[in-house]
């Protein structure tokens, strides 16, 4: 075919969003894997760090959430490229470090293998707070200070008024699902979200799990990921 050009395949990213590659040879008339490969490398391009890396998209900054993130249904793709990289980049630039259920419910796959894997090779580290591990940075200063700042989310939830805050992880998952799925959600927003969960979760509950984690601006476009 005498015509073939990476603009072809951007062309098919821009028109499906998510492909595999047999889309990709086809949109170049059946090309060998080869050639797709090598117009592939002209095209700025991610697979997924799911399904194997089975699909590709479009590396358009403008699909990514402020973690880095884009989906396609089921279909996970992370500006870091790999899921690997994504957890230690998650990781590191984290104010007050990640848990592994946070972790795996942002990224909606299993991560405790690949974690463990980062702390065996020195690239994070982990302390364990409160009956679980948190991963933090690898610098002693940096993760010092992810542990203090965690430390005094854990404390000020702990108790208000004397009594305790009813946020356990249940109720802190099911938000920041609900701010994966709907980004840019405001408390009230994801209140009416989570309406008929049993048991039911209330705006203090939901702005107690903002304040926790500052997620005023999580899921907003254009935020501080630059992918």
């Amino acid at each position: 075919m005498a015509d073939r050009s990476a603009e072809m395949l951007v062309d098919l990213f821009k028109t499906k969003g998510v492909v595999t590659f047999p889309d990709l040879q086809n949109a170049l008339g059946s090309a060998s894997r080869a050639t797709t490969f090598r117009y592939l490398k002209r095209v700025r391009y991610l697979r997924s760090y799911n399904h194997n890396g089975r699909y590709y998209t479009y590396r358009d900054p403008a699909l990514f959430d402020r973690f880095g993130l884009y989906s396609n249904g089921d279909i996970h793709f992370s500006c870091d490229g790999t899921l690997g990289a994504t957890l230690k980049r998650l990781v590191r630039d984290s104010p007050a470090g990640w848990t592994q259920r946070e972790l795996q419910e942002l990224l909606r796959v299993r991560v405790q293998v690949l974690l463990l894997e980062a702390v065996r090779h020195d690239e994070i580290c982990r302390e364990r707070v409160a009956g679980f591990y948190l991963y933090l940075h690898c610098d002693p200063a940096i993760g010092k200070s992810q542990l203090q700042r965690r430390q005094e989310r854990i404390d000020a939830c702990q108790q208000k008024d004397g009594e305790p805050v009813g946020v356990d992880d249940a109720v802190i998952i099911q938000v920041l699902l609900a701010l994966i799925r709907h980004p840019g959600s405001g408390p009230a927003d994801v209140v009416r979200t989570l309406r008929g969960h049993s048991p039911p979760i209330v705006l203090e509950q939901v702005v107690e799990v903002f304040a926790r984690y500052d997620l005023e601006d999580v899921g907003k476009k254009g935020g501080a990921m630059n992918c």
